[in-house]
């Protein structure tokens, strides 16, 4: 079901010329269909402000057909901001303050930047927690992604992340482990996550905090679990929004920090994502950077494989469509009467 393009944001074009369909709001006007309001807290750096944007746009509006998709993006003052992104959020972006006025039928929170390991030493913790305190009162559910999930795990459950040894990087198999959860329902019980981190909360602090596994990977761990109610908290610590060039992008900024004597580690391979004709490029490229070759970028592109985005459009919209089951249409009260906001979706997990 389509976006609305409630205002004049440029990710609205992008996703039109990928041929998505994006709706205007005097079209989406004459439509007899419910209205949902997804927030997206973009904590992500400048470099990936607009691509992170755009992934989970993309995500939210291929997701469901069952409502029209307006998409509230804000951010935290707290985090650093150059010039032109600062432009970007001041030109389309809205405060706090004005989701608090209007409300919200469910938020998504980014990952971020970090400078150190613990989380709550980070200049953007105290305005994060103040949302996740609204949050947690006033919408009907919060989908975390990757930091975000740390942060909350920390913040709401006491279980601070824990840094592993090598960086997960690549794309990596996973299982569903609680089919019966309608999270999963209907999707493959094997499919694939890009993971890109370094830090990690082990199913074990998952299970201590009362929140259910329901996706897992042998290699790196939880992936997906719910919080006790089997709503209110969603939490990612992979990427499945993540671009087919997204660990492409990530290897290249690491190679290029390294090229420039900046890193002192040549970046490893993503696990299963380059090839063995990518990789040799790449040993090529490393081989010859001394003479300032160019990064083989459009070389690599054509050989990428995306395993991963129709399971995460799955599951996004299995999210969406909880949300809607339990919502009203009015974003200041997070549930229908009737429904019991310990146990929403009726599994018998909240008692």
């Amino acid at each position: 079901m389509p976006l609305v393009a409630h205002n004049a944001l440029p990710t609205f074009d992008r996703l039109r010329a990928d041929g998505q369909t994006v709706l205007s709001a005097d079209r989406a006007d004459t439509q007899v269909i419910r209205e949902l309001h997804v927030g997206l807290l973009n904590m992500m750096p400048d470099a990936a402000l607009e691509a992170t944007e755009r992934q989970f746009y993309r995500l939210v509006g291929e997701s469901n057909p069952i409502a029209q998709f307006y998409l509230h993006p804000f951010t935290l003052d707290a985090l650093p901001r150059g010039a032109k992104a600062r432009a970007h959020i001041d030109a389309y972006y809205e405060t706090f303050a004005d989701i608090q006025k209007a409300g919200l039928d469910a938020l998504i929170i980014t990952g971020a930047n970090v400078t150190g390991e613990d989380l709550s030493q980070e200049p953007f913790w105290a305005p994060l927690i103040e949302v996740i305190d609204w949050a947690t009162l006033h919408v009907t559910s919060t989908l975390c992604s990757c930091l975000a999930t740390h942060a909350v795990m920390h913040f709401r459950y006491g279980q601070p992340r824990v840094r592993q040894p090598v960086k997960h990087s690549g794309v990596f198999p996973h299982q569903v482990v609680e089919p019966r959860h309608p999270l999963v329902a209907d999707v493959n019980t094997r499919f694939d996550v890009p993971h890109s981190r370094w830090n990690d909360i082990s199913r074990a602090q998952f299970e201590a905090a009362g929140v259910r596994v329901l996706v897992e990977s042998p290699e790196v761990g939880v992936h997906l679990a719910v919080s006790g109610d089997g709503l209110r908290v969603v939490f990612f610590q992979g990427h499945p929004e993540y671009d087919t060039i997204s660990l492409l992008k990530e290897y290249k900024r690491d190679a290029l920090l390294a090229a420039q004597g900046q890193s002192s580690r040549w970046p490893p391979f993503p696990v299963r994502y380059f090839d063995r004709h990518a990789q040799a490029v790449l040993d090529e490229y490393r081989v010859r950077m001394l003479a300032e070759s160019a990064f083989p970028e459009a070389l690599l592109v054509p050989r990428l494989d995306n395993t991963w985005h129709d399971t995460a459009e799955a599951i996004i919209g299995n999210w969406i469509g909880c949300v809607y089951q339990v919502t009203h249409g009015e974003r200041a009260k997070p549930f229908m009467d009737g429904v019991d906001p310990q146990d929403p979706l009726g599994l018998g997990w909240g008692r």
